[in-house]
């Protein structure tokens, strides 16, 4: 598949507890994971690096001087629908209440037939996992933001 693709049919899975490393994640450290997929998801969010601004102002340059500083890769926002019975809703519940970084999965929408989709794969903390109920006509929902504590591992697509 080449070209712009659909956010629908995306899937973000839950792992087990993973340690922090000094150096950045790569594939293979996510290897022989025991994944379970978080279902009924409606929006997963934006995540990714992003460098913090450093400012300096020298007096005889006249303008601004901006340095790029340590690298965040942000916090992903999940919203699902509340399923009290799934299993990756109840993991992401479970590892609310812990200390731990989770290893976390998603796979994008974007597989060529019998091909494999694009993969981030990366580790977090599970920050908050709030329930939102709002007016009568709308599904009881389920906020998860998952706080991102490493790099963000990409891997393309296969065909």
């Amino acid at each position: 598949m080449s070209g712009i693709f659909a956010t629908a049919g995306s899937r973000v899975f839950i792992g087990q507890t993973k340690d922090p490393q000094s150096n950045d994640f790569v594939a293979a450290d996510f290897d022989g994971e025991s994944w379970v997929e978080i279902a009924w998801l409606e929006s997963i969010g934006q995540f990714g690096d992003e460098s913090a601004e450093i400012t300096f102002d020298a007096i005889g340059e006249g303008r601004t001087q901006k340095l790029k500083g340590i690298r965040n890769a942000g916090n992903m926002e999940l919203v699902a629908g509340v399923d009290h019975t799934d299993p990756g809703q109840q993991a992401l519940l479970a590892a609310e209440a812990l200390p731990n970084d989770f290893a976390f999965r998603v796979d994008f929408n974007d597989a060529a037939v019998a091909g494999t989709p694009s993969q981030r794969f990366f580790i977090g903390k599970v920050m908050t996992a709030r329930e939102q109920l709002d007016t009568a006509n709308n599904v009881v929902k389920r906020g998860g933001r998952i706080g991102i504590n490493s790099n963000v591992v990409r891997v393309d697509a296969v065909p």
